[in-house]
């Protein structure tokens, strides 16, 4: 048995098998590495000029879309731009001016209603008419009702519808302007050398009714335009007979030069 021992000896070079095996897995490991490192350089420049594009598009809006407000921020965080008003602001609050100019035209479809139903009939056998226009009231009365031929104190029949107008006028501000209208035939008067001084007496006698009936003088003015505004023919009777004519004008605002003598 002694002997049999004695013959067993250690193999002391086993140990390179396993060095073996080692250095064949590093290999192996280096190979391995090395295939994944192998890029393809048409796809890499394909896909790295896909990348620049995206990233050096310019941008479509001007300004960044901003949802509420960042006060907080200074002006190089927000965008290197100026800080951006709040998507929902309160609205303006409505001029004075505006309100005032709503209610002077309120006032005027007032005051022209006011007119209409008191001139209804007068209004239904055409020897008045109301109209609104974007700044007064024109009422137009037909000689025929205010005055007799050649003459420039209101008729009996005249002083009723001077005295419903300044009803309706003696507790408003409203600037009124009288204008007297003739046609084209001339006067033979010893009183009136032409139409322009007949139509500005009339035009004056209707003012002084109106402030004798309550309307303040200081909204009062007078005109006399003769025979050249007219509103219809003067070679026909019924063309003459709309030419000679009285003209009430009641402006929305309180100064008659505001409206009527710019």
């Amino acid at each position: 048995m002694r002997r049999q021992r004695e013959a067993e000896h250690d193999n002391k070079e086993r140990w390179l098998v396993s060095y073996a095996d080692f250095i064949t897995l590093l290999f192996a490991f280096f190979v391995v590495m090395y295939s994944i490192s192998s890029v393809n350089e048409g796809k890499y420049k394909v896909l790295s000029d896909s990348l620049e594009g995206i990233f050096n598009t310019k941008n479509k809006t001007i300004n960044p879309i901003q949802i509420g407000e960042y006060d907080d921020l200074t002006e190089e965080q927000a965008f290197g731009r100026k800080k951006i008003k709040p998507i929902l602001e309160r609205p303006e609050p409505v001029a004075k001016e505006k309100i005032k100019e709503s209610e002077e035209d309120l006032q005027l479809e007032q005051i022209a209603g006011e007119f209409m139903r008191s001139f209804e009939d007068l209004i239904f056998e055409e020897h008045l008419t109301v109209e609104t226009k974007e700044d007064w009231i024109e009422i137009s009365l037909n000689e025929s009702v205010v005055f007799e031929s050649g003459g420039v104190e209101p008729i009996h029949d005249a002083l009723e519808v001077i005295e419903k107008i300044a009803l309706i006028m003696a507790d408003r501000d409203n600037a009124i302007l009288v204008e007297g209208h003739t046609d084209n035939i001339p006067i033979r008067s010893s009183v009136f050398p032409s139409n322009w001084e007949l139509s500005a007496a009339r035009a004056a006698s209707v003012v002084r009714y109106l402030a004798l009936e309550g309307v303040n003088p200081d909204q009062l003015g007078a005109v006399g335009f003769g025979e050249f505004k007219p509103i219809a023919r003067n070679d026909t009777q019924a063309g003459r007979l709309k030419n000679r004519r009285v003209v009430i004008l009641i402006s929305k605002k309180n100064d008659i030069h505001e409206t009527f003598l710019n």
